[in-house]
């Protein structure tokens, strides 16, 4: 086994948190006893590799949540309790299969050490000393099953990931406000030729956009949902403030994707720094984006697609719904887009990661908290 690796790749991980990424740091636990280990493994009725124990008494996992430390595959390292929990209930899944149908899925030698925790996904290792997959990593996928093969061993699985954190340029991997993110950038735009979409006729068929009727509509906190602690500085700022960054990431986005280059897109948005955005649901610029939507959706491309959409919610005005959403769309193609939100919104400190009460006992009439508000009032 390789568990000498294992200290010299937390070491330089830890090293790189630290100097970087001080809030994900703070999210290790600290070392597992070792009899805390040994009881894990009986309670699993497994031989845990050198390697794993060597990364538990290191860390015992790390704490969920927004600024959780992840591997670059965004697993989540388990604790000792969170290694029994997932590993538990993939063999109660495994149960249910038949016998040849459960050797592809999970065997029960296997543990799950890390947990991608919107699905039942993450990665694995074989810990049945008598298979030659002892002590490898894996990734378990709740449609395929456990495939091994991502690392020979858990040291080298964190020495690659200590070699990615140490590497600079590398554009999935993003500082902000003291926490590590790992992005998954397109890298680059699909080509695209704005004389490929004339102006629409009168009577083009053209796709509905979903606008509101009124573009002042109230924001649902879902839509923020993604923001982590952007969301609650966007609830919380002077509604002058969030218009003002609407403005600017319409801009941004209109282009970066070359929408701007439609003279009733540039047009629009002027009209919009003006203070006098065309409300019309269905005027000449949202026309254009209707037009421009229709020709993205037949190429495939999804982000001038969703730019289509974003842009006309911009330009007729509803800024809180358009700095809701403009950010999840350039985060298809630039990782670094919470900078970017964070200056449009004039660089104010920012509050922590918003949790139920906050919203419960948000006063902001531009959003629609009233269900939080509800849950909150009938809390003892």
């Amino acid at each position: 086994m390789t568990s000498h690796l294992v200290d010299a790749a937390w070491d330089r991980i830890d090293r790189w948190l630290l100097a970087h990424a001080p809030r994900t740091f703070a999210t290790l636990a600290p070392p597992a006893r070792d009899e805390d280990i040994r009881a894990t493994e009986r309670e699993l009725g497994v031989v845990f590799p050198p390697d794993l124990r060597a990364s538990l008494r290191r860390h015992d996992g790390a704490r969920p949540g927004p600024e959780a430390f992840r591997f670059d595959n965004h697993d989540r390292p388990l604790g000792l309790r969170g290694i029994v929990e997932a590993t538990g209930f993939l063999r109660s899944c495994a149960a249910d299969l038949d016998e040849e149908d459960a050797v592809g899925y999970w065997l029960p030698g296997y543990v799950q050490f890390g947990a991608y925790e919107v699905t039942a996904d993450g990665v694995a290792m074989d810990c049945d000393p008598g298979r030659d997959t002892y002590g490898e990593v894996g990734r378990f996928f709740d449609e395929t099953g456990t495939r091994f093969g991502t690392a020979a061993s858990l040291g080298a699985y964190l020495t690659e990931l200590a070699d990615r954190l140490e590497s600079p340029g590398d554009p999935a991997l993003v500082v902000f406000a003291g926490r590590l993110i790992w992005e998954s950038p397109l890298g680059h735009l699909p080509e695209w030729d704005p004389a490929d979409t004339p102006p629409p006729g009168p009577d083009a068929e053209l796709p509905a956009l979903g606008l509101p009727a009124d573009p002042s509509e109230r924001l649902k906190v879902g839509c923020l949902y993604g923001l982590d602690e952007l969301g609650a500085l966007v609830a919380t700022l002077p509604a002058e403030r969030v218009a003002e960054a609407a403005r600017r990431q319409a801009r941004r986005l209109a282009e970066e994707t070359g929408l701007v280059a439609y003279p009733e897109i540039a047009e629009a948005l002027a009209a919009l720094d003006s203070g006098t955005p065309d409300t019309s649901p269905d005027g000449p610029a949202v026309r254009r984006l209707r037009a421009a939507k229709a020709a993205a959706t037949t190429r495939g491309d999804t982000v001038r697609a969703l730019a289509a959409v974003e842009l006309a919610h911009a330009v007729r005005g509803s800024a809180y719904l358009a700095v809701a959403e403009i950010p999840t769309t350039r985060a298809l193609y630039a990782p670094l887009w919470r900078d970017d939100l964070h200056a449009d919104l004039g660089n104010p400190p920012l509050p922590p990661a918003p949790d139920d009460v906050f919203w419960a006992t948000l006063r902001n009439p531009a959003i629609d908290a009233d269900a939080y508000a509800d849950w909150y009032a009938g809390q003892p």
